[in-house]
Parts: C-alpha cells; sequence; structure tokens
C-alpha cells in the first residue's frame, strides 16, 4: 500500500474539512473551555445544530496545532498540539454527555444519526477524569512526535551516521544487497522499541474511554463505526478476504520463487515457506512495487518506466536551476537541488489535478500550492508519512509528504488528492456529516483514481512512450499493480487484527511483539529472519500504530475501490476488458463520482454504494475480473512450485530463529497455504 490516510489529528476521526453553519459558536467553544452550558429547554435538533457550530469554530486552531506539531517537530510544538487535542477531547466529552438527556426522546432522523455519529468521533476516546485525558493527550503527541523524529545511528560519537526512514526505505527498495537491507529494515525498527511502555499505557487510557462511552473496550468502538453490529464487521472482513486469497497466494507463491532466484534458497525463504520481512522492498511488506526489477515477468514488454521518467524530469529542472547566475559554492548546489526537488514535486501534483479536473471537478484552492509540504525540508525533522488535511472549513486543503520521485509517490499523490476531493465535496454538509460513508470510502477514493492510471493514460500525458499492446504487456502492466494492490491486502486486515486483540486483552502486554509476527505469517506469509522477542516492539514501527489511525479502512477500501472503478468505466460507456478502462476526462463518470463524494456520511453507507454501483454490499468480484489474466498466468507459473507456507512453523522459531534460515523441505505435493 502506498503511505496513504485521511487526516487523524491524533487519533479524531471526524469533522475531516467542516463547511459554513448558520449558528455562532457558544463562549465555551470559543474559549476551548469544557464547560458544559445550561440549556434546558434545547431540542435535540438544536442541540445538533448548536454542536456543528461549536464544531466549525474550534477546529482550526485544533488542525493548526496539529500541522505545525507534524511539520515542525519539537517540544513546543508538541506541547501546543497536545493541548489543542486535549481541549477538544474536553469537549468532546462535554457534547456526548450532554446528548445522554436526549435518548429515548423524539427526533428527525438526522438528527439521530447525528449523535450517534458524536459518539464515535474519537479513534482516541477520551477518559472522563481531566488528570487521565491529559496523559492521554501528551502521550498520543509524543509517540507521533518520536515516530516522525526517529533515527537509526551507527558508529562512534566521532563518526555517528544517522538516517531516518526516507533513507532507510530507499535502501530497502533500491538495494539488492541482502545485508544492507537486513540492516536497514532491522534499524528502523529499533527505533520503534522506546514506544512500547507508552502505548501499552496509551492501551489502558483508551479502553477506558471507550468504556465511559459505554463500549467493552477501544476496538469494540472502532468496530461499531459501519452502520453495522460492531460484531459483524470480522465476519464481513473475513468474507471478503475469503474472496481475494486465493490471487494472493499466488503471488506469493512467484514472488518466493523470485527471491530464491536471487538470493537462493537459503536467503530466498524462511523456515515455514515464508518471505523474509527485509526483502520485500517496503518497510512493512505491504507493498512490493520496488522489487518491480526482480518480479517482471517480461523484462522490456510495454516498458512503464515511470520514476525514470519523473527522475529525467528532475534533471531538467536541476539543469535549469544551476543555470541561473551565481557562485555554485557547495550551499547554493545544495539549494538548487532541493529547488529542483520542489518543482517536480509540484509538477506530480498538477498531473494528479489535472486527472480530477478532467471528470470536471473544481481546481485545488491557490493556497494548496502555497501552503501544503510537498518534499521534506532541510532544516528540521517532519513527519513524513503521506496525509491529507483540511485546516479550516473554508477551502484551506493541504497534502503532506516527503515526495521521492518514484511511481510509488506519484501514484500516492494521486490518492492523497482523493481524500482532499472528497473534502471539497462535502464541505457543504453539516459538520458531523462531513466524512467518508464509512472510512473505506475516505481511501478508496484516490485509488479508484490510480486504477485509471492505464498505459494509455500515462502516454497521453506524457509520461511514457507509446505502449506496447501484446500479452506480455498486458501481464507486465497487471504484475505492476497487483505488486501495489494484491500485496497490501493481507496486511490491510493483520494491523487491526492485532490492535483488536490489544484492546480486548487477548493479547497482553508481554506478548505484543510474538502476536505481530504471528499475524504476518498467517495472513501476510512473512517472517524475520532474525530472532524478534519481546524486547523489541515492531507494531511501533508502523506509524498507523502510534497515530493511532485505525486500519481496517484501508482493506475495505482495496475491495472498494475497484468496485467504484468498474461502476465508473461504465458510466463512461467502457466497453471491453475491465482492466483496459481509464475514464480520464470523461464527464458522466465524474459526475456520478461527486454525486457519491458528495453525500459524505449523511446517510448510511449501504445507500451510498447502492447508488454509486447498484449494490449495497461490498463485493471483491471485481477485483478477480481485474486480474482475471494475471490469475491464470500465474497458476500456470507456478506449476509444479512449492507454494503456501506453514505460519505455525515460523512463529515456533520467532524467537530463535537463524539469521539464516535452512530452506524448507518440499513436500510431496504443495503444502495447504495457511495464511488466512
Amino acid at each position: 500500500m502506498k503511505p496513504v490516510r485521511a487526516l487523524l489529528v491524533l487519533g479524531i476521526a471526524a469533522a475531516l474539512g467542516l463547511s459554513a453553519c448558520d449558528r455562532q459558536p457558544s463562549p465555551d467553544a470559543a474559549s476551548g473551555t469544557a464547560a458544559t452550558p445550561d440549556r434546558g429547554n434545547e431540542n435535540a435538533d438544536q442541540f445538533i445544530a448548536r454542536v456543528n457550530a461549536e464544531l466549525k469554530a474550534m477546529y482550526p486552531e485544533l488542525t493548526a496545532a496539529q500541522w505545525l506539531s507534524s511539520t515542525y517537530i519539537n517540544d513546543d510544538s508538541q506541547l501546543l498540539a497536545a493541548k489543542a487535542n486535549e481541549r477538544f477531547l474536553t469537549q468532546l466529552n462535554s457534547w456526548i454527555e450532554q446528548a445522554r438527556r436526549f435518548e429515548g426522546q423524539p427526533m428527525s432522523p438526522e438528527t439521530a444519526r447525528a449523535i450517534q455519529l458524536l459518539k464515535l468521533q474519537a479513534a482516541m476516546p477520551p477518559p472522563r477524569d481531566p488528570a487521565k485525558l491529559t496523559e492521554l493527550t501528551q502521550i498520543a503527541t509524543r509517540m507521533e512526535g518520536a515516530y516522525g523524529a526517529g533515527k537509526y545511528c551507527t558508529g562512534d560519537a566521532d563518526a555517528k551516521a544517522c538516517r531516518q526512514l526516507g533513507e532507510l526505505e530507499e535502501v530497502l527498495a533500491t538495494s539488492r544487497d541482502y545485508d544492507a537491507q537486513l540492516d536497514a529494515w532491522q534499524g528502523w525498527h529499533s527505533t520503534a522499541v522506546g514506544q512500547r511502555k507508552d502505548y501499552t499505557r496509551f492501551v489502558s487510557l483508551v479502553n477506558e474511554g471507550a468504556r465511559d462511552l459505554g463500549y467493552a473496550d477501544a476496538g469494540e468502538l472502532w468496530r461499531s463505526g459501519y452502520d453495522m453490529p460492531a460484531a459483524e464487521l470480522a465476519a464481513e472482513t473475513d468474507r471478503l478476504w475469503g474472496q481475494v486469497k486465493p490471487l494472493y497466494e499466488q503471488l506469493h507463491c512467484y514472488a518466493g520463487t523470485k527471491l530464491d532466484a536471487k538470493y537462493g534458497a537459503q536467503r530466498g525463504h524462511v523456515a515455514g515457506h515464508m518471505l523474509p520481512a527485509h526483502l520485500m522492498g517496503n518497510m512493512w511488506q505491504q507493498d512490493w512495487s520496488n522489487l518491480w526489477d526482480l518480479m517482471a515477468p517480461y523484462p522490456g514488454a510495454g516498458s512503464l518506466d515511470i520514476s525514470g521518467a519523473l527522475k529525467a524530469q528532475y534533471q531538467r529542472n536541476l539543469d535549469a536551476e544551476m543555470a541561473k547566475p551565481g557562485a555554485r559554492t557547495p550551499a547554493a548546489v545544495a539549494q538548487a537541488e532541493q529547488d529542483a526537488a520542489l518543482v517536480t514535486a509540484k509538477q506530480m501534483n498538477e498531473r494528479a489535478q489535472d486527472f480530477y479536473v478532467s471528470l470536471g471537478m473544481p481546481k485545488l484552492p491557490a493556497s494548496y500550492w502555497d501552503k501544503a509540504q510537498f518534499i521534506k525540508p532541510r532544516d528540521r525533522d517532519v513527519v513524513c508519512h503521506a496525509s491529507a488535511w483540511d485546516m479550516n472549513m473554508a477551502g484551506d486543503v493541504r497534502t503532506k509528504m516527503c515526495t521521492k520521485l518514484n511511481e510509488e509517490d506519484f501514484t500516492t499523490i494521486y490518492h492523497e488528492l482523493g481524500h482532499v476531493y472528497y473534502y471539497l465535496a462535502y464541505n457543504k454538509l453539516p459538520p458531523l456529516f462531513q466524512t467518508g460513508a464509512h472510512d473505506g470510502f475516505h481511501e478508496a477514493i484516490g485509488d479508484t483514481i490510480v486504477l485509471g492510471m492505464t498505459p494509455a493514460y500515462l502516454n497521453r500525458i506524457g509520461l511514457v512512450d507509446t505502449p506496447q499492446v501484446s500479452n506480455e504487456a498486458l501481464i507486465n502492466a497487471q504484475m505492476r499493480m497487483a505488486l501495489a494492490k494484491v500485496s497490501f491486502l493481507p496486511f490491510g486486515l493483520m494491523i487491526d487484527r492485532w490492535r483488536w486483540g490489544v484492546f480486548d486483552g487477548s493479547i497482553k502486554p508481554d506478548q505484543y511483539n510474538k502476536a505481530w509476527w504471528d499475524l504476518k505469517a498467517k495472513y501476510q506469509g512473512v517472517a524475520p529472519v532474525s530472532a524478534r522477542g519481546e524486547e523489541f516492539f515492531d507494531a511501533g514501527a508502523k506509524y498507523h500504530v502510534p497515530g493511532n489511525t485505525p486500519y481496517t479502512r484501508y482493506f475495505l477500501s482495496h475491495v472498494l475501490q475497484f468496485q467504484f472503478y468498474k461502476s465508473l468505466c461504465e458510466a463512461s460507456g467502457h466497453k471491453g476488458p475491465l482492466y483496459e478502462c481509464s475514464f480520464y476526462a470523461n464527464p458522466e463518470a465524474g459526475r456520478r463520482y461527486w454525486a457519491m463524494l458528495s453525500k459524505g456520511a449523511s446517510q448510511p453507507w449501504q445507500k451510498t454504494l447502492k447508488d454509486m454501483t447498484g449494490s449495497e454490499k461490498m463485493d471483491a468480484s471485481a477485483v478477480l475480473e481485474y486480474f482475471a489474466p494475471l490469475q491464470e498466468w500465474l497458476k500456470k507459473q507456478n506449476e509444479g512450485k512449492t507454494c503456501g507456507w506453514q505460519a505455525n512453523a515460523a512463529a515456533s522459531t520467532n524467537a530463535t530463529a537463524p539469521a539464516t534460515p535452512a530452506a524448507p523441505t518440499a513436500p510431496a505435493a504443495p503444502a495447504k497455504p495457511t495464511a488466512g
């Protein structure tokens, strides 16, 4: 998966871009205090109108503090962010308490829905105890700041060399040196060790907050945000995973064969026929796109060297910067390189904007180009994890990235603008309805556009040459997409499986790391090559854990985006195989998409989905339809191979696995996969 998320302000999962409201905020909301006003004559409809107004009034201060905390990481900005978050959560507690007096009273359906959504506002449910609330916000801010500032350092004090996440990711993406990749992978995961104590206390505090709201634990609160009983969500995601699991298993088998060919059977697999965690081209094994040089079915066929095209564009921009008058001192050269990177990143954003505009959507406001963070600054630590923000409910929308000039970040921009255009589409709704139909919708919007980035589209915008039309080129294009989309599916499922267990107590603090790797083995079929005992906290090396961002949304989005894509292709009049469709510049597809985005959370997602696709049920059949040629090709490639993996074999050796594991013994017939 691309490093993507809708803005979650330290776990506040609502009010993403709030629109105007006629009522003025109460003095309490404007001052940020938590006093509960005496409004005994207020009915439920009036109460929700007031909450919407107060929410709108205080939101810009909250987002400004969080933006500073993410883009200028220091003690001062973290203090401001923690205090702003504390004020918001205190006010949220007050609103929820006030809402209790309307239980059982008559009210409009819209108000009843708004009150239900109000209770689900915080992915980080606040305890009622003010001291514990303060402690919670301090821990949350500290964990996110520690993640953003994380560095892996080697050498002694006189010759210390430190690398942050982006540099370590680059090693995994581009190096094929086994030991260098292992060092980078282990190095980044070592930065999370210090978060274990904070996270354990964090879990206790958010669980207390969830119980104060009437839920068994924070996991149940998260699962309650899907217009269905919370108990049904796990079964629903298992059903969807069951549809796509056979496709993932085929891709896993093919990847293992290629890793064996590159590194040898002694290193290409881990015990249990698992894939080595540090060799998958991605720090968390969630996106295998960077392994294209190893995985390409037909090298050179239908070449889609997007990364090469972007680097060439950067070189042209650098040449222009270097041609400007002035001495070429080392400082001037470094500044020229930074300026060229900024120009190139903005050009990548302009290309993404063009796709949305071609559908009839508005251009991004001028403030976007002035205020977004496009590249990593040279002078400070920032949270590089890509995110989309609505700052003030009045058009100040931004993205935050440390853009690298490669295909992964190029498509990430299209994804992040999906969030931004969702904000712009629903900003006329009351604030409590200004979020996705469910959170998986928010994540699917931009990725649906990414599916429309066909070879023909990439050629149309001048990024690649005229695409070759052949079966080899088709399989290459499908593999390119599968390495990003299909590889992600089990990862999207396992993170919240881990957190649900952490929240409900079935995963104890002294088993955090074991449970993490047990689930990665079960779902992804990946494992570390060296011991990862409880002295580590490997879950904390993934942003969404210390950042407290629920993750099931990403799994659901990888199903929904194919449903949306098929619907837009039908609206555009596309005939032929689904994978050939690009709805770029099709106004009818744009109208259908904008109509869905404009609904926000104002109605149950089932109705919104039916309005868009004709069905109110999430369904992965469009995933299988899209990848049908690749799935058949993979089956042929994997004939006679030892496919599948034994999750329990890797789990049982997790604490004692050798650095270079022995190759598994091949059974007489392919092993039964146990990934799900």
